[in-house]
């Protein structure tokens, strides 16, 4: 027959268990994402429609376990004092405490936790079932729910939130450690951070600038329209009507004017040939731009400013160029975005934005309602700079290199203190 002390003590060890379960189920769920338990469910994996169930509401999943491993240690501690005042008197209370404290610190606590975040997907596929019969018990449910109301009393607030919250800068950091861990190459590191900066990029900073737009009149033959997309390489050019480039009657597309040409069509006006063109404003986002350039099939739309101006164009090529970088065709013969000069000055396009800038060279000039260095320069000089001027800013010298009407070609940047940080080494990245 079992004594109360050996049912004392039976039930101790199956406290403590329990509770390495729990531990076990608290830290799976919580590192596990949701986006792994929809993958697993894809797969067929057995239990991940349960898992994927519980993450979705995480945080009326995680308070009543955390309320049963309390319990949990709290009956145990309760038991083995007990039985040993029963035994040994306060010293030998003290003495059980005290081992039952290391105990449930290896076998309870550390143990099991280190299995579940080593093993997060397969030890939440195993506890799902239980947890999520626990989630169901309407008393532990009702409890929770009362000391979760007791304590938003104490401590104002939303209670426990759905589950670890990761910013786009931890995000990143994650991908920097994971490239030094090799875990990660360093292209694809570059294509998750352009992915993530794609989500909040606009138009104006991809489009193609309205003085770099290659457009045509509508009075021109097919004839000159073909000259105009041999000698610039493009397959759609926007026509606009004799009030000049604000009014963008359209779009003509090359294959049209070789069709028309082959007909023997030459002298036609090229309006006959004109598309409808699509118009956008320049503060719109390029990931939105993305999914309606792929849901309404169109490769180019016109960009306009608030004032219904033209502003420029943007292409899917550009949209694309966003995410994986720079496309340049095999015949396009392009002047370097960036290019490292004896002495550690660089040369660079006044086009690149001032972000990547920044970014590639370490730098910290001022970003603000300018987009480009040439940009930077126009404010800080507030005129059109002539060929050879300068400004200084933020320990760097910037030089007009070429200016080309009221327009800044390149930019030559030095740093004032040479011993100091600066553009020295940095390497160009490919046109």
């Amino acid at each position: 027959m079992i004594t109360a002390e050996v049912a004392a003590g039976i039930a101790v060890v199956v406290l403590i268990a329990f509770a390495a379960v729990l531990a076990v189920a608290e830290t799976a769920l919580t590192h596990l994402p949701r986006a792994r338990a929809i993958a697993m469910e894809e797969e067929g994996r057995r239990g991940a429609h349960t898992l994927r169930v519980l993450l979705e509401r995480r945080e009326k999943v995680l308070n009543p376990v955390l309320l049963l491993v309390l319990l949990c240690h709290l009956a145990a501690a309760a038991l083995v004092a007990l039985l040993a005042g029963s035994h040994a008197g306060p010293g030998g209370i003290a003495i059980a405490i005290g081992a039952l404290w290391l105990v449930i610190y290896v076998c309870a606590e550390a143990a099991p936790k280190t299995y579940a975040l080593q093993h997060t997907a397969r030890s939440a596929l195993l506890v799902a079932p239980l947890v999520g019969l626990i989630a169901r018990l309407w008393p532990v449910r009702v409890v929770t729910r009362i000391l979760i109301g007791i304590s938003n009393v104490i401590i104002p607030g939303k209670g426990r939130k759905a589950g670890p919250v990761v910013s786009e800068e931890e995000f990143l950091a994650m991908t920097d450690v994971a490239v030094e861990e090799a875990v990660l190459e360093v292209e694809e590191r570059a294509l998750i951070r352009s992915i993530i900066d794609f989500g909040d990029t606009v138009v104006r900073e991809v489009m193609v600038p309205r003085p770099d737009m290659v457009t045509l009149p509508d009075e021109c033959t097919v004839a000159t329209a073909m000259e105009t997309v041999i000698a610039h390489g493009y397959s759609r050019i926007p026509v606009h009507s004799e009030k000049g480039i604000d009014d963008i009657n359209g779009i003509v597309y090359a294959k049209d004017l070789m069709r028309a040409s082959r007909d023997g069509n030459s002298g036609d006006c090229v309006r006959t040939l004109l598309r409808p063109a699509v118009f956008l404003p320049e503060t719109k986002r390029v990931a939105e731009l993305l999914r309606e350039m792929q849901a309404d099939k169109f490769h180019m739309a016109i960009v306009i400013d608030e004032y219904g101006s033209t502003a420029g164009l943007v292409t899917l090529e550009d949209v694309i160029e966003e995410l994986v970088g720079e496309i340049v065709d095999e015949f396009d013969v392009e002047d370097p975005l960036m290019e490292p000069l004896p002495g550690g000055d660089v040369r660079v396009n006044a086009r690149i934005p001032l972000d990547e800038l920044n970014e590639l060279l370490h730098l910290d000039l001022p970003e603000g309602d300018w987009d480009t260095v040439g940009g930077l320069l126009f404010k800080l000089l507030g005129h059109v700079p002539t060929e050879g001027e300068t400004v200084d800013v933020d320990g760097h010298r910037l030089r007009a290199e070429r200016v080309q009407g009221r327009r800044i070609g390149r930019v030559r940047i030095s740093a004032l203190d040479p011993s100091g940080p600066g553009p020295a080494g940095a390497a160009a990245p490919s046109s």
